[in-house]
């Protein structure tokens, strides 16, 4: 039971009609939006970048501190890196894996995989190439429909 981002909801903050706020960063490293942590500007898109984060500290079991990360490599450019040479089960959080037949642990690297890239889509450098979480609850539903479709199918088989 111990908060790791402060910052997220940050955005209530804004009145009605503003898009963009100045704040003091706040927040917990590794966590914050580029722009908040820089320049302090306080958007709902902040929200997404946290919430990304968040998402990929879920399916890998790593925080954006672990020793490990340091220098150029971030947790980000970590998974980004694995999802580009098609090495995802090196991220994925072996527990999440493990299943007693091959096609169901193809199935859940493929599910894990997926919501990866969607938590990418969510912490994107730029505010303006981030999703916003509208699109990413559609993404998600998608992700769902899809994987537990295949449930069905394979049961039916």
């Amino acid at each position: 039971m111990v908060a790791h981002v402060s910052d997220f909801g940050i955005a209530k903050l804004m009145g009605e009609g503003e898009s963009t706020m100045h704040t003091n960063a706040l927040a917990t490293m590794g966590y914050i939006a580029p722009e908040y942590g820089l320049e302090g500007l306080v958007s709902t898109r902040c929200d997404v970048y946290s919430y990304g984060v968040m998402v990929i500290e879920t399916f890998t079991r790593k925080r954006p501190s672990d020793e490990m990360f340091g220098g150029d490599l971030t947790l980000k450019s970590w998974v980004q890196s694995s999802l580009n040479n098609e090495s995802s089960t090196e991220v994925i959080d072996a527990n999440l894996l493990n299943t007693e037949n091959e096609q169901g642990f193809e199935k859940n690297v493929q599910c894990v995989s997926s919501i990866l890239e969607l938590a990418l889509k969510c912490c994107a450098e730029s505010s303006g190439d981030r999703i916003n979480m509208k699109e990413a609850l559609t993404e998600l539903q998608k992700i769902k429909v899809r994987y537990s479709h295949r449930d069905s199918i394979t049961a039916n088989s």
